[in-house]
């Protein structure tokens, strides 16, 4: 039983979680270790950004869960914003953790790495801090601004050491991950948990398709997630092209779902490559259309290229795509392999004409597609469910709070402070 980590007689345990780049509970992986952690006994805060259009209220309670949101306006302009942004959200951030009071634990996710300040100030009050890498923030900078390795990336380096060394437990989101932390991180293997992240199959479900989706086309292909410079966005859509143009199949309808950075240069690059009539851009949506428009789909795209950054990194796109039965065509990244396996087929390396051709060999073959449906289908309910993270989850909790009085019980300063190295 989840709840046996935190039962008994003593109080239940509080934990913080800190998050900045996206609200919550829009931000789906830590919505899940959110729940995970309730329903284990353990009274659950987050500190989060307000959203746009949901997640709009400063204060709430959701499932049992508190929620204390700060406004927050996303960076332009350069570093400069960038220094606006975070250092706005470290002030908000104090000023609720302040509110919130003591805990036990202190959960922060990145990017930025710049969340062990505060963890910090409530280490010094009895937490543990519990570091959840979600991005590599070097590699995240070299792949998304193309700068090299200038001061500014070592900026970053240092940033990331600095977190590490703070860090009682690290939740990594694969085995990649877990590998930097312990080499590049100088972590000990028994202090790092992979906690990988997986689609609720709760809440996402098939729904029976809807031919009409297709706009009067035989096929419809989907592409679903954030669209930031390094996510491919501009590679699906020059494949695309090859696809009509090289290939001559103009037999389908394309769905790209979702918004970010580049979504207007997405659409003008569209514009340009006379895509207009065949790609259609939802821009964020309800998770009841996502699904349809997955159920609906014969091939979805994961065109993430090959860079410093996405070649150890798990897109929630491929486990999403997997738990609706969907084929993929993905470029040969190590960590979609691992993720996807067969459910997929893999292009070389940012190769547009290679993913291309297996667009329109996928197409050709519904025997296989089903095939590697039902394979993402089983990987999604076997070894990459969410309730084997789960239990990573509360196993690095457990050990964060090894010999850990409950600062909850009154006694901040009495917390026992466990030898790092």
């Amino acid at each position: 039983m989840l709840g046996d980590k935190t039962s008994g007689a003593g109080p239940a345990r509080r934990a913080l979680i800190l998050v900045e780049n996206l609200s919550v509970p829009f931000d789906r992986r830590v919505w899940q270790e959110c729940t995970t952690l309730r329903d284990a006994g353990w009274t659950v805060h987050v500190i989060c950004p307000r959203g746009e259009k949901r997640d709009t209220e400063p204060e709430a309670e959701i499932d049992g869960v508190r929620i204390h949101r700060y406004p927050l306006r996303a960076a332009t302009g350069g570093p400069a914003g960038y220094l606006r942004e975070y250092g706005s959200a470290l002030w908000h951030t104090l000023r609720l953790a302040r509110k919130v009071g003591p805990v036990d634990v202190v959960h922060a996710c990145n990017p930025p790495d710049l969340l062990f300040l505060p963890a910090l100030w409530l280490k010094r009050r009895g937490a543990r801090f519990v570091f959840d890498q979600h991005d590599l923030v070097p590699e995240l900078y070299l792949s998304r601004f193309d700068r090299g390795e200038d001061l500014l990336y070592r900026a970053v380096c240092a940033l990331e050491r600095r977190t590490y060394r703070a860090a009682d437990v690290v939740l990594a989101t694969n085995e990649s991950y877990r590998d930097v932390a312990l080499r590049r991180g100088g972590q000990r293997p028994e202090d790092v948990f992979v906690v990988r992240s997986a689609p609720d199959t709760n809440r996402f479900q098939p729904v029976p398709p809807e031919p009409e989706l297709k706009r009067g086309k035989p096929h419809l292909l989907c592409y679903l997630g954030v669209m930031g410079p390094q996510d491919g966005v501009d590679y699906a859509l020059r494949a695309l092209a090859k696809l009509r143009d090289e290939f001559g199949r103009t037999d389908w309808h394309a769905v790209f779902v979702g918004g970010g950075d580049t979504f207007d240069a997405m659409v003008e690059l569209s514009r340009r490559l006379g895509l207009s009539e065949q790609v259609q851009f939802t821009g964020r949506i309800p998770d009841a259309d996502l699904a349809r428009y997955l159920s609906t789909a014969d091939v979805c795209l994961s065109p993430d290229p090959h860079n410093p950054l996405n070649d150890v990194s798990t897109m929630n796109k491929v486990l999403e795509y997997m738990v609706m039965g969907r084929p993929i065509v993905s470029f040969d990244l190590r960590e979609a392999r691992v993720s996807a396996g067969d459910a997929a087929v893999y292009a070389p390396a940012n190769d547009e004409a290679e993913f291309a051709k297996l667009i329109a060999l996928l197409l050709d073959d519904p025997e296989k597609r089903a095939r590697m449906g039902k394979i993402g289908e089983e990987r999604i309910n076997g070894p990459l469910a969410w309730r084997n993270s789960q239990q990573s989850l509360l196993a690095a909790y457990a050990a964060a709070c090894r010999d850990h009085a409950p600062v909850s019980a009154g006694h901040p300063d009495r917390a026992g402070k466990r030898q790092r190295r």
